[in-house]
C-alpha cells in the first residue's frame, strides 16, 4: 500500500504534468467515458438541455482543475443536485421549461458568487454544522426522488402526476403501461449495472459500466429503429395483454444540437427580486457547497498519497467554475465522489487528470454530436435509477441503524421531511430533531453552539486537548478550526473525561483526525471514555458520562 512516507508525492503544476502525464491522461480518458453518459442523464433529469451537463464537466475539468485546492477530485454535475435544479426550473418557470431554465441559470450565477465568498472568507468549516445523520438522510431522500422520477423514463412512460408522492404512486401504472422495446433497453442496462457492481475481476472492472450501458443502448436503439417514428405490435397473439400497439421514435433519444455552439444559453436575471428566485439561490448554494466539501473530504481519504485538500480554496474554485457554467448554460458542479473514486482507481496522480477528462469531453461533443443523439433516454435513466438506489440502498439504512436508534431516527425523519416538503425544510427538520435529542440528554442550550476545551503543552512534542461539557455537531466548528492548523508529528491526547455528552458527528470527526494524524507521522490518542455510557454497540456512537 502506498504511503506518503514511502513514496514521493507527485509534483504539481507543469512539473507534475511532465512527470505524470501518462497516468493522468489515461485516467482522464477513462473518467471521460464514465462522465459522458452521467452528465447527459443528470442534465435531462434536472430539466436542463443535455448539453448543459457536458458544458459543466468541461468547465470543471479545463478551468477548475487549474485553480482548485484538491488533487484527485473530478468536478462536474452530480445526481445530488438534480432535485434542487428541477425544483428551481419548475418554480421559476411556472410551466415554461425554457424560461425556467434561463431563470435557474441566473440563480446558479448568484449562488456561485456566494460560494466564492464562502471560500474567500474561509467558511468551508461551516459544513461541520450539519450532523452526519442529516446529511445521509438528505442524500438518501435525493436517491428516492431520483428513482421515483427516472423509473418512468426507463419504462418509456410519461407520468401524469405533478407531486412527488403522486409520481411514486404511479409507478405500478407505468409498469403496466410500459413501452416494451424502450423498457428492454432500460431494464437490460439496469441489470448490467447490477451485475457489474458484483464482478470482482480486476480487468473487467477497468471497463466503465456506464460506457457498457450506453453502448448496449446504442445497439438496441438501432435494432429497434428509434430514429424513425413507427408503431409496432407486441405479442399480438397474447389475449391477456390489454393492448399490443406501441409507438417509438426520436422522442426516446437524447436531443442535442448538431452544432456544439448552439448548446450555449445565457441567464435571465429578471426574477432576481422575487422570493422564489432567492429560495432557489440559497438551496443551490447550500446543497452544492455542502456536497462539494463532503465529497472533497471523502476523496482525500482515498488518496494513496494522503494529501489534504485546501477546502476553502477548492470551494472558491468550484464557485468560479459555477459562475462560468451558469453564464453559458451549464449545470452547477461539485467535487463528484463517484468519478473521483474512479480517477484514483485508474491511477491518476494529480489534478491534470481532471483537466484531461474535460478536454476529452470537449473534443467528443465538438466532433461527434450525432452519436450522442443516438443514445436512448432509457439507457441514461438506468444509470440514474442505479445511482439513486446506491444513495438510498438498504445498506445505508443498516449502517445508520448500527450507529444507534437515535442516529437512525434523525436519518429517517430527514428523509420523510425532504420527501414531504423540500430539501431545505427537510434538512432543517432533521437538525431540529437532532438538537432536541441532545437537549433531552442534558445539553444546555447555552452550550449548543460553543464548545469548551483547553490545550496544555506538557513538553515540546506533547499536547493535551481536554474537552468539557457538551461536544455535539452544532459546536464542533471551533474544534475543527483549532485542528485545521495543528502542529504535525507531535503526540496529541484527546481527553474526553470531562465531556458530559458526545454525539456521533464529533466522535467520527475525532476518530478520523486521529487516524490521519497517526498516518502522517504523529501520535494521536483518544482517552477518557471509560466513564461514558454508549448509546449503542457502535464504536462511534453517541456517549453520555455516567453520573455516580
Amino acid at each position: 500500500m502506498l504511503t506518503s512516507s514511502s513514496v514521493a508525492v507527485p509534483r504539481l503544476g507543469i512539473p507534475g504534468l511532465i512527470e505524470n502525464w501518462r497516468s493522468d491522461l489515461l485516467s482522464g480518458f477513462l473518467v471521460f467515458l464514465i462522465a459522458l453518459p452521467l452528465c447527459l442523464g443528470i442534465a435531462m433529469a434536472s430539466g436542463f438541455p443535455p448539453m448543459s451537463g457536458i458544458i459543466s464537466a468541461i468547465i470543471g475539468g479545463v478551468v477548475v482543475s487549474r485553480i482548485n485546492g484538491s488533487y484527485m477530485t473530478i468536478n462536474g454535475p452530480a445526481a445530488g443536485l438534480i432535485v434542487v435544479i428541477v425544483d428551481a426550473v419548475q418554480s421559476l418557470g411556472q410551466g415554461d421549461a425554457m424560461a425556467g431554465y434561463r431563470y435557474t441559470l441566473a440563480a446558479i450565477v448568484v449562488a456561485s458568487v456566494l460560494q466564492v465568498l464562502m471560500g474567500i472568507f474561509k467558511a468551508g468549516k461551516l459544513s461541520a454544522f450539519f450532523p452526519s445523520s442529516v446529511v445521509h438522510g438528505m442524500l438518501a431522500a435525493i436517491g428516492i426522488i431520483i428513482m421515483a422520477k427516472q423509473i418512468h423514463t426507463l419504462l418509456g412512460v410519461k407520468p401524469e402526476a405533478k407531486s412527488l408522492f403522486g409520481t411514486i404512486a404511479e409507478v405500478p401504472h407505468s409498469l403496466m403501461e410500459m413501452n416494451p422495446e424502450v423498457s428492454v433497453i432500460g431494464l437490460l442496462g439496469l441489470l448490467l449495472l447490477i451485475l457489474w457492481s458484483v464482478i470482482k475481476h480486476p480487468t473487467l472492472k477497468m471497463i466503465p459500466a456506464p460506457l457498457l450501458v450506453v453502448l448496449m443502448g446504442l445497439v438496441l436503439g438501432q435494432f429497434f429503429d428509434l430514429d424513425h417514428i413507427h408503431q409496432y405490435l407486441f405479442l399480438p397473439d397474447a389475449e391477456i395483454l390489454p393492448h399490443h400497439q406501441f409507438t417509438v421514435g426520436p422522442s426516446f433519444l437524447v436531443a442535442v444540437p448538431e452544432n456544439f455552439m448552439a448548446g450555449f444559453y445565457f441567464p435571465d436575471f429578471s426574477k432576481i427580486a422575487t422570493v422564489e428566485f432567492w429560495i432557489s439561490v440559497i438551496t443551490i448554494w447550500l446543497v452544492g457547497s455542502l456536497e462539494s466539501l463532503l465529497s472533497a473530504s471523502a476523496v482525500d481519504k482515498l488518496d494513496p498519497y494522503k494529501r489534504n485538500s485546501n477546502l476553502n480554496r477548492d470551494l472558491t474554485a468550484v464557485g468560479i467554475g459555477n459562475l462560468v457554467s451558469g453564464m453559458v448554460g451549464g449545470l452547477p458542479m461539485i467535487a463528484e465522489i463517484v468519478r473521483s473514486s474512479a480517477n484514483i482507481n485508474n491511477g491518476a496522480k494529480t489534478a491534470w487528470a481532471n483537466f484531461f477528462h474535460g478536454v476529452f469531453l470537449l473534443i467528443f461533443v465538438a466532433l461527434f454530436p450525432k452519436l450522442i443523439h443516438e443514445i436512448p433516454l432509457s439507457a441514461l435513466a438506468a444509470l440514474l435509477v442505479f445511482t439513486g438506489f446506491r444513495l438510498a440502498s438498504p445498506r445505508e439504512f443498516a449502517k445508520m441503524l448500527a450507529v444507534g436508534l437515535d442516529h437512525f431516527a434523525v436519518f429517517v425523519i430527514t428523509i420523510l421531511g425532504v420527501l414531504a416538503t423540500d430539501l431545505l425544510i427537510g434538512v432543517a427538520i432533521g437538525i431540529v430533531v437532532e438538537l432536541a435529542i441532545h437537549v433531552s440528554r442534558g445539553l444546555k442550550l447555552r452550550n449548543a453552539f460553543s464548545m469548551a476545551y483547553q490545550i496544555d503543552q506538557t513538553d515540546d512534542d506533547t499536547y493535551h486537548i481536554e474537552v468539557s461539557g457538551a461536544a455535539v455537531f452544532s459546536n464542533i466548528i471551533t474544534l475543527k478550526s483549532l485542528l485545521a492548523d495543528f502542529p504535525q508529528r507531535k503526540t496529541v491526547y484527546f481527553d474526553l473525561s470531562e465531556t458530559d455528552l458526545i454525539d456521533h458527528t464529533v466522535m467520527e470527526f475525532i476518530h478520523h483526525f486521529a487516524g490521519e494524524y497517526n498516518h502522517n507521522g504523529g501520535h494521536c490518542e483518544i482517552v477518557g471514555l471509560d466513564q461514558h455510557e454508549s448509546y449503542s454497540d457502535h464504536h462511534l456512537s453517541a456517549r453520555r458520562k455516567i453520573v455516580f
